[in-house]
């Protein structure tokens, strides 16, 4: 049996409240020409009959619908699910609505673009980087301000806000030579991944300077399985290195588990371990992981400025690139 629901209209509201359709209009728009009589008498029908307001005349009228898409691509790596959470309360503080979308073919904004500009949303926003000049410019064409975490490229309409990666990669380098390490590794992300290599590059520099030349390089994908498998290469390849970073703390937990329950090493006395994020799960006692904080709250402190930049200036403030210097945190892993 079909039902033929009727929403209650601004005109049943009018009717109800004795005003008029315009006053009701006024009422949910915020306008100041409207006593607070009138507004009484206007909520308190609206409630009586259920009314909400339509948002859709004013978004054609205005050309704003204050919606501001998230991309994710899903929330297995905490990271991710914290920065969601995170632009989630900054876009309501700015009364802005979150319209989440998800991408779950790759690690980037990339192959999203045309699912995008089926929408009619105000911004983008997300923690996954936008990772080619095609793709930038797909995001152009859409006249849609765009900010995204860790982007190596960027236009009028793309900015992006970076942790200081090769600043991590550095300390992490430091910190492990001043432990005593001798031979190293690093499990990367995912391929093409631009954050991945700013964290290899500034660590693979810093042991230059310390004279350690050679580092062995696997990739594991920003998974745990990838950290854990990574372990298993480097024992096939030969000798486990001293220490090994990874590209996040997922993949540095899986390598600590493979460390301790396939290899039987112990961490930190035969091998250091450190990762990158510092997600909440790296505290934990059973895992105590030395890492570089990637300062999630900050980030998105930046992109929400930037965004409101964006958006009221509409494209001229686009093409921003803004560094957030991230937190050497030593934990068990590597206190010898």
């Amino acid at each position: 049996m079909k039902h033929n629901r009727r929403y209650p209209s601004s005109t049943d509201v009018a009717r109800m409240a004795g005003v008029s359709q315009s006053a009701v209009s006024r009422t949910f728009s915020g306008g100041k020409l409207v006593s607070k009589e009138t507004s009484r008498k206007v909520y308190q029908a609206a409630e009586k009959l259920g009314y909400s307001p339509n948002f859709l005349p004013r978004i054609l009228l205005k050309h704003r619908s204050h919606l501001v898409a998230v991309v994710i691509s899903g929330t297995s790596n905490p990271f991710y699910a914290r920065a969601l959470e995170e632009f989630t309360k900054a876009l309501q503080t700015e009364e802005l609505q979150v319209l989440l979308v998800h991408n779950d073919k790759e690690h980037s904004l990339d192959g999203i673009v045309p699912k995008l500009a089926s929408y009619r949303i105000d911004a983008i926003v997300s923690a996954l980087p936008v990772l080619t000049n095609k793709a930038a410019a797909a995001l152009a064409r859409l006249r849609i301000p765009t900010i995204s975490f860790n982007t190596p490229v960027k236009n009028k309409w793309v900015s992006s806000v970076c942790s200081d990666g090769a600043g991590g990669g550095s300390l992490v380098a430091d910190l492990f030579v001043s432990r005593g390490a001798r031979t190293f590794a690093f499990v990367a992300g995912s391929k093409g991944s631009h954050a991945s290599k700013e964290r290899l590059r500034g660590y693979r520099s810093r042991l230059v300077e310390h004279n350690c030349l050679s580092v062995d390089v696997l990739t594991g994908g920003y998974q745990y399985q990838g950290g854990f498998d990574a372990v298993i290469e480097l024992k096939r390849r030969g000798a486990v290195p001293e220490a090994i970073f990874c590209a996040n703390d997922l993949m540095a937990i899986g390598v600590l588990d493979a460390l301790r329950s396939v290899l039987g090493l112990k961490v930190p006395k035969e091998v250091l371990v450190a990762g990158f994020d510092n997600i909440p799960e790296a505290s934990w006692s059973a895992l105590d992981l030395t890492t570089v904080e990637q300062d999630c709250k900050s980030m998105v402190g930046e992109a929400i400025a930037s965004l409101k930049t964006m958006i009221s200036s509409n494209t001229s403030a686009g093409g921003q690139l803004k560094i957030v210097q991230g937190q050497l945190i030593e934990r068990s892993t590597t206190r010898r």
